[in-house]
Protein backbone atom coordinates (compact mmCIF):
# COMPACT_ATOMS: atom_id res chain seq x y z
CA UNK A 1 0.00 0.00 0.00
CA UNK A 2 1.43 3.32 -1.01
CA UNK A 3 1.82 6.06 1.63
CA UNK A 4 -0.62 8.94 1.57
CA UNK A 5 0.53 12.07 -0.22
CA UNK A 6 -1.91 14.40 1.50
CA UNK A 7 0.45 15.84 4.17
CA UNK A 8 3.13 16.49 1.60
CA UNK A 9 0.68 18.18 -0.72
CA UNK A 10 -0.62 20.31 2.12
CA UNK A 11 2.87 21.39 3.01
CA UNK A 12 3.59 22.20 -0.61
CA UNK A 13 0.58 24.47 -1.01
CA UNK A 14 0.80 26.23 2.33
CA UNK A 15 3.31 28.90 1.33
CA UNK A 16 1.43 29.65 -1.88
CA UNK A 17 -1.90 29.88 -0.03
CA UNK A 18 -0.32 32.16 2.53
CA UNK A 19 1.05 34.40 -0.22
CA UNK A 20 -2.36 34.52 -1.88
CA UNK A 21 -4.01 35.54 1.39
CA UNK A 22 -1.44 38.30 1.79
CA UNK A 23 -2.18 39.56 -1.70
CA UNK A 24 -5.93 39.67 -0.93
CA UNK A 25 -5.27 41.47 2.35
CA UNK A 26 -3.15 44.04 0.54
CA UNK A 27 -6.01 44.71 -1.86
CA UNK A 28 -8.09 46.46 0.80
CA UNK A 29 -9.39 49.98 0.14
CA UNK A 30 -6.57 52.52 0.36
CA UNK A 31 -6.81 56.10 1.54
CA UNK A 32 -5.84 58.88 -0.90
CA UNK A 33 -2.53 59.34 0.95
CA UNK A 34 -1.76 55.63 0.75
CA UNK A 35 -2.52 55.63 -2.96
CA UNK A 36 -0.23 58.62 -3.42
CA UNK A 37 2.68 57.03 -1.56
CA UNK A 38 2.27 53.76 -3.44
CA UNK A 39 2.24 55.45 -6.86
CA UNK A 40 5.48 55.05 -8.77
CA UNK A 41 4.99 58.43 -10.45
CA UNK A 42 5.02 60.13 -7.02
CA UNK A 43 8.43 58.71 -6.12
CA UNK A 44 9.79 59.55 -9.58
CA UNK A 45 8.63 63.13 -9.01
CA UNK A 46 10.35 63.14 -5.61
CA UNK A 47 13.55 61.82 -7.21
CA UNK A 48 13.25 64.46 -9.93
CA UNK A 49 12.97 67.31 -7.42
CA UNK A 50 15.84 65.91 -5.34
CA UNK A 51 18.06 65.64 -8.41
CA UNK A 52 17.26 69.21 -9.43
CA UNK A 53 18.05 70.52 -5.94
CA UNK A 54 21.35 68.64 -5.82
CA UNK A 55 22.36 69.86 -9.28
CA UNK A 56 21.42 73.44 -8.42
CA UNK A 57 23.63 73.22 -5.32
CA UNK A 58 26.54 71.79 -7.30
CA UNK A 59 26.08 73.94 -10.38
CA UNK A 60 24.07 77.15 -9.80
CA UNK A 61 23.53 77.70 -13.54
CA UNK A 62 21.47 74.48 -13.59
CA UNK A 63 18.69 76.25 -11.70
CA UNK A 64 18.78 79.39 -13.82
CA UNK A 65 15.64 80.52 -15.60
CA UNK A 66 17.32 80.01 -18.99
CA UNK A 67 18.33 76.42 -18.27
CA UNK A 68 14.96 75.48 -16.78
CA UNK A 69 13.29 76.96 -19.85
CA UNK A 70 15.54 74.87 -22.08
CA UNK A 71 14.80 71.72 -20.08
CA UNK A 72 11.05 72.26 -20.30
CA UNK A 73 11.26 72.85 -24.06
CA UNK A 74 13.44 69.79 -24.66
CA UNK A 75 11.35 67.27 -22.75
CA UNK A 76 7.94 68.58 -23.83
CA UNK A 77 7.81 66.78 -27.23
CA UNK A 78 8.79 63.52 -25.52
CA UNK A 79 6.15 64.12 -22.87
CA UNK A 80 3.49 64.71 -25.52
CA UNK A 81 4.38 61.43 -27.23
CA UNK A 82 4.65 59.63 -23.88
CA UNK A 83 0.98 60.44 -23.26
CA UNK A 84 0.04 58.62 -26.45
CA UNK A 85 2.42 55.76 -25.71
CA UNK A 86 0.95 55.39 -22.22
CA UNK A 87 -2.51 54.87 -23.73
CA UNK A 88 -1.11 52.10 -25.95
CA UNK A 89 0.82 50.50 -23.08
CA UNK A 90 -2.33 50.41 -20.95
CA UNK A 91 -3.92 48.15 -23.57
CA UNK A 92 -0.97 45.79 -23.31
CA UNK A 93 0.51 46.88 -26.67
CA UNK A 94 3.49 48.87 -27.83
CA UNK A 95 4.11 51.45 -30.56
CA UNK A 96 7.58 51.45 -32.11
CA UNK A 97 6.63 53.63 -35.06
CA UNK A 98 6.22 57.05 -33.43
CA UNK A 99 9.71 58.30 -34.32
CA UNK A 100 9.25 57.45 -38.00
CA UNK A 101 5.75 58.94 -37.99
CA UNK A 102 7.32 62.19 -36.81
CA UNK A 103 9.65 62.22 -39.81
CA UNK A 104 6.84 61.53 -42.27
CA UNK A 105 4.61 64.23 -40.77
CA UNK A 106 7.39 66.82 -40.86
CA UNK A 107 8.28 66.01 -44.48
CA UNK A 108 4.67 66.09 -45.70
CA UNK A 109 4.01 69.41 -43.95
CA UNK A 110 7.35 70.77 -45.18
CA UNK A 111 6.56 69.83 -48.78
CA UNK A 112 3.25 71.70 -48.71
CA UNK A 113 5.00 74.72 -47.24
CA UNK A 114 7.64 74.64 -50.00
CA UNK A 115 4.78 74.51 -52.49
CA UNK A 116 3.60 77.81 -50.93
CA UNK A 117 0.44 76.46 -49.35
CA UNK A 118 -0.90 78.11 -46.20
CA UNK A 119 0.54 76.93 -42.91
CA UNK A 120 -2.79 75.44 -41.78
CA UNK A 121 -3.09 73.45 -45.02
CA UNK A 122 0.45 72.13 -44.58
CA UNK A 123 -0.12 71.26 -40.91
CA UNK A 124 -3.43 69.57 -41.77
CA UNK A 125 -1.82 67.42 -44.47
CA UNK A 126 1.02 66.48 -42.14
CA UNK A 127 -1.47 65.54 -39.42
CA UNK A 128 -3.48 63.45 -41.89
CA UNK A 129 -0.34 61.58 -42.90
CA UNK A 130 0.40 60.80 -39.26
CA UNK A 131 -3.17 59.71 -38.54
CA UNK A 132 -3.08 57.45 -41.58
CA UNK A 133 -0.15 55.64 -39.95
CA UNK A 134 -2.21 55.32 -36.78
CA UNK A 135 -5.12 53.88 -38.76
CA UNK A 136 -2.75 51.31 -40.28
CA UNK A 137 -1.38 50.31 -36.87
CA UNK A 138 -4.78 50.23 -35.20
CA UNK A 139 -6.46 48.23 -37.95
CA UNK A 140 -3.90 45.43 -38.08
CA UNK A 141 -3.51 45.24 -34.29
CA UNK A 142 -7.16 45.58 -33.27
CA UNK A 143 -9.14 44.06 -36.14
CA UNK A 144 -6.68 41.66 -37.78
CA UNK A 145 -5.19 40.57 -34.46
CA UNK A 146 -1.51 40.89 -35.34
CA UNK A 147 1.03 41.53 -32.56
CA UNK A 148 1.57 45.24 -31.97
CA UNK A 149 5.34 44.76 -31.96
CA UNK A 150 5.29 43.37 -35.51
CA UNK A 151 2.83 45.89 -36.92
CA UNK A 152 4.47 48.99 -35.49
CA UNK A 153 7.94 47.69 -36.34
CA UNK A 154 6.76 47.41 -39.94
CA UNK A 155 5.27 50.90 -39.84
CA UNK A 156 8.52 52.24 -38.41
CA UNK A 157 10.28 51.09 -41.57
CA UNK A 158 7.49 52.15 -43.95
CA UNK A 159 7.09 55.68 -42.59
CA UNK A 160 10.83 56.34 -42.49
CA UNK A 161 11.20 55.09 -46.06
CA UNK A 162 8.34 57.27 -47.28
CA UNK A 163 9.88 60.31 -45.56
CA UNK A 164 13.19 59.71 -47.35
CA UNK A 165 11.56 59.17 -50.73
CA UNK A 166 9.22 62.17 -50.51
CA UNK A 167 12.01 64.50 -49.40
CA UNK A 168 14.48 63.24 -52.00
CA UNK A 169 16.73 62.59 -48.99
CA UNK A 170 17.23 66.34 -48.56
CA UNK A 171 16.40 68.89 -45.89
CA UNK A 172 13.38 71.11 -46.56
CA UNK A 173 13.66 74.68 -45.33
CA UNK A 174 12.25 77.05 -47.98
CA UNK A 175 8.82 77.29 -46.45
CA UNK A 176 7.36 80.09 -48.53
CA UNK A 177 5.32 83.08 -47.37
CA UNK A 178 3.99 81.40 -44.20
CA UNK A 179 7.44 80.51 -42.89
CA UNK A 180 7.31 83.26 -40.19
CA UNK A 181 4.00 81.89 -38.89
CA UNK A 182 5.34 78.33 -38.76
CA UNK A 183 8.41 79.45 -36.83
CA UNK A 184 6.31 81.58 -34.49
CA UNK A 185 4.20 78.53 -33.60
CA UNK A 186 7.23 76.42 -32.79
CA UNK A 187 9.33 79.14 -31.15
CA UNK A 188 6.69 81.02 -29.15
CA UNK A 189 7.30 81.54 -25.42
CA UNK A 190 5.15 82.66 -22.49
CA UNK A 191 5.39 84.48 -20.19
CA UNK A 192 7.96 86.88 -21.62
CA UNK A 193 10.36 88.78 -19.42
CA UNK A 194 10.93 92.52 -19.60
CA UNK A 195 11.10 94.55 -21.75
CA UNK A 196 8.88 92.47 -24.05
CA UNK A 197 6.69 91.15 -21.23
CA UNK A 198 5.86 91.29 -17.54
CA UNK A 199 7.55 88.15 -16.14
CA UNK A 200 10.27 88.59 -13.48
CA UNK A 201 13.81 87.54 -14.33
CA UNK A 202 13.69 84.43 -12.12
CA UNK A 203 10.70 82.96 -14.00
CA UNK A 204 11.52 80.75 -17.02
CA UNK A 205 10.03 81.58 -20.41
CA UNK A 206 8.13 78.40 -21.20
CA UNK A 207 7.84 77.32 -24.83
CA UNK A 208 4.73 76.56 -26.83
CA UNK A 209 5.80 72.88 -26.65
CA UNK A 210 5.60 72.97 -22.86
CA UNK A 211 2.19 74.63 -22.75
CA UNK A 212 0.83 72.17 -25.31
CA UNK A 213 2.09 69.35 -23.10
CA UNK A 214 0.38 70.82 -20.04
CA UNK A 215 -2.95 71.21 -21.84
CA UNK A 216 -2.83 67.72 -23.33
CA UNK A 217 -1.78 66.16 -20.02
CA UNK A 218 -4.71 67.79 -18.23
CA UNK A 219 -7.10 66.51 -20.88
CA UNK A 220 -5.69 62.98 -20.80
CA UNK A 221 -5.64 63.00 -17.00
CA UNK A 222 -9.30 63.99 -16.92
CA UNK A 223 -10.16 61.26 -19.44
CA UNK A 224 -8.30 58.65 -17.37
CA UNK A 225 -10.15 59.57 -14.19
CA UNK A 226 -13.66 60.48 -15.26
CA UNK A 227 -14.70 58.67 -18.45
CA UNK A 228 -16.10 55.25 -19.26
CA UNK A 229 -13.74 55.05 -22.23
CA UNK A 230 -10.77 55.00 -19.86
CA UNK A 231 -12.40 52.33 -17.67
CA UNK A 232 -12.73 50.17 -20.76
CA UNK A 233 -9.12 50.94 -21.68
CA UNK A 234 -7.83 49.77 -18.30
CA UNK A 235 -10.10 46.72 -18.42
CA UNK A 236 -8.58 45.66 -21.74
CA UNK A 237 -5.08 45.90 -20.32
CA UNK A 238 -6.07 44.03 -17.18
CA UNK A 239 -7.76 41.10 -18.94
CA UNK A 240 -8.75 41.45 -22.59
CA UNK A 241 -10.79 38.24 -22.71
CA UNK A 242 -12.76 39.18 -19.62
CA UNK A 243 -13.35 42.65 -21.08
CA UNK A 244 -14.80 41.10 -24.23
CA UNK A 245 -17.11 38.90 -22.21
CA UNK A 246 -18.46 41.92 -20.33
CA UNK A 247 -19.32 43.73 -23.56
CA UNK A 248 -16.37 46.13 -23.81
CA UNK A 249 -15.78 47.16 -27.47
CA UNK A 250 -12.19 45.95 -27.32
CA UNK A 251 -11.32 46.25 -31.01
CA UNK A 252 -12.63 49.80 -31.33
CA UNK A 253 -10.85 51.06 -28.22
CA UNK A 254 -7.53 49.44 -29.16
CA UNK A 255 -7.85 51.03 -32.61
CA UNK A 256 -8.43 54.43 -31.01
CA UNK A 257 -5.40 53.95 -28.75
CA UNK A 258 -3.04 53.59 -31.72
CA UNK A 259 -4.74 56.48 -33.48
CA UNK A 260 -4.16 58.69 -30.44
CA UNK A 261 -0.52 57.60 -30.26
CA UNK A 262 -0.05 58.66 -33.89
CA UNK A 263 -1.80 61.96 -33.14
CA UNK A 264 0.61 62.81 -30.32
CA UNK A 265 3.61 61.94 -32.52
CA UNK A 266 2.22 64.15 -35.29
CA UNK A 267 1.61 67.03 -32.90
CA UNK A 268 5.16 66.83 -31.55
CA UNK A 269 6.54 66.71 -35.10
CA UNK A 270 4.71 69.86 -36.15
CA UNK A 271 5.94 71.75 -33.10
CA UNK A 272 9.53 70.68 -33.78
CA UNK A 273 9.11 71.60 -37.45
CA UNK A 274 8.30 75.16 -36.42
CA UNK A 275 11.05 75.31 -33.82
CA UNK A 276 13.76 74.03 -36.19
CA UNK A 277 12.50 75.95 -39.20
CA UNK A 278 13.24 72.92 -41.36
CA UNK A 279 12.04 69.40 -42.08
CA UNK A 280 14.42 66.43 -41.86
CA UNK A 281 13.64 62.83 -42.75
CA UNK A 282 15.91 61.85 -39.83
CA UNK A 283 13.60 63.55 -37.32
CA UNK A 284 12.56 61.23 -34.51
CA UNK A 285 15.31 58.66 -35.01
CA UNK A 286 15.55 56.67 -31.79
CA UNK A 287 12.81 58.73 -30.12
CA UNK A 288 10.52 55.73 -29.70
CA UNK A 289 12.86 54.13 -27.15
CA UNK A 290 13.17 57.30 -25.09
CA UNK A 291 9.40 57.85 -25.15
CA UNK A 292 8.67 54.28 -24.06
CA UNK A 293 11.29 54.65 -21.34
CA UNK A 294 9.63 57.86 -20.12
CA UNK A 295 6.22 56.17 -19.93
CA UNK A 296 7.60 53.10 -18.11
CA UNK A 297 9.68 55.14 -15.67
CA UNK A 298 6.54 57.18 -14.99
CA UNK A 299 4.73 54.03 -13.91
CA UNK A 300 3.04 52.65 -17.04
CA UNK A 301 3.06 48.85 -17.05
CA UNK A 302 4.54 47.02 -20.04
CA UNK A 303 2.10 44.20 -19.26
CA UNK A 304 -0.86 46.56 -19.61
CA UNK A 305 -3.58 47.73 -17.25
CA UNK A 306 -1.87 50.70 -15.62
CA UNK A 307 -0.59 54.16 -16.52
CA UNK A 308 -1.13 57.83 -15.69
CA UNK A 309 -0.83 61.13 -17.52
CA UNK A 310 1.20 62.58 -14.65
CA UNK A 311 3.60 59.66 -14.84
CA UNK A 312 4.18 60.21 -18.57
CA UNK A 313 5.07 63.87 -18.00
CA UNK A 314 7.28 63.21 -14.97
CA UNK A 315 9.07 60.35 -16.70
CA UNK A 316 9.90 62.51 -19.72
CA UNK A 317 11.11 65.34 -17.47
CA UNK A 318 13.22 62.95 -15.42
CA UNK A 319 15.11 61.69 -18.46
CA UNK A 320 15.78 65.20 -19.74
CA UNK A 321 17.02 66.38 -16.34
CA UNK A 322 19.41 63.42 -16.26
CA UNK A 323 20.71 64.34 -19.73
CA UNK A 324 21.09 67.98 -18.77
CA UNK A 325 22.77 67.09 -15.47
CA UNK A 326 25.30 64.87 -17.24
CA UNK A 327 26.19 67.71 -19.59
CA UNK A 328 26.46 70.17 -16.71
CA UNK A 329 28.72 67.75 -14.83
CA UNK A 330 30.97 67.43 -17.85
CA UNK A 331 30.16 63.72 -18.31
CA UNK A 332 30.11 62.28 -21.79
CA UNK A 333 26.48 62.35 -23.00
CA UNK A 334 26.93 58.81 -24.37
CA UNK A 335 26.55 57.61 -20.77
CA UNK A 336 22.93 58.73 -20.91
CA UNK A 337 21.92 55.40 -22.43
CA UNK A 338 23.40 53.55 -19.49
CA UNK A 339 21.47 55.65 -16.99
CA UNK A 340 18.25 55.31 -18.98
CA UNK A 341 18.65 51.53 -19.18
CA UNK A 342 19.22 51.22 -15.44
CA UNK A 343 16.19 53.36 -14.65
CA UNK A 344 14.01 51.32 -17.03
CA UNK A 345 14.95 48.10 -15.21
CA UNK A 346 14.34 49.71 -11.80
CA UNK A 347 11.04 51.18 -12.99
CA UNK A 348 9.77 47.82 -14.23
CA UNK A 349 10.92 46.19 -11.00
CA UNK A 350 9.01 48.74 -8.94
CA UNK A 351 6.07 48.65 -11.33
CA UNK A 352 5.56 44.95 -10.65
CA UNK A 353 3.58 46.09 -7.59
CA UNK A 354 0.95 47.59 -9.90
CA UNK A 355 1.27 44.95 -12.59
CA UNK A 356 -0.44 42.27 -10.53
CA UNK A 357 2.61 40.53 -9.00
CA UNK A 358 4.27 41.89 -5.90
CA UNK A 359 7.99 41.54 -5.23
CA UNK A 360 7.22 40.08 -1.81
CA UNK A 361 5.00 37.44 -3.39
CA UNK A 362 7.75 36.47 -5.81
CA UNK A 363 10.34 36.21 -3.03
CA UNK A 364 8.02 34.16 -0.82
CA UNK A 365 7.32 31.84 -3.71
CA UNK A 366 11.00 31.51 -4.69
CA UNK A 367 12.70 31.07 -1.31
CA UNK A 368 10.72 28.00 -0.09
CA UNK A 369 11.42 26.32 -3.44
CA UNK A 370 15.17 26.91 -3.07
CA UNK A 371 15.23 25.62 0.51
CA UNK A 372 13.90 22.20 -0.49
Amino acid sequence: MQPSLAPSATAETAPADHAMLDEVADARELTPWQKLFRAQSFWVAVALLALMLVMTGLEPTFGSAENLGNISRNFAPFGIMALGTTVVLITGGIDLSIGSIMALVAIVAGLFLTWHHSWYVAFSMGMLAGLACGVFNGFFVAYVGMPSFVVTLGMMSIARSLAIVLSGNQMLYQFGPDAPIVKAIGQAKWPLRAPAGWAPTWLPEFSSHFWMLIVLALVVGWVFNFTGWARHLFAIGGNENAARLTGVPVDRIKFQAYLFSAFTASLAALLLLGYNGSALNALGTGYELRVIAAAVIGGASLMGGYGTAFGAVVGAAFLEVIRNALLMAGIDSNWQGTFVGVFIVLAVLLGMQTGGTSLRGLVQHWLPTRRR
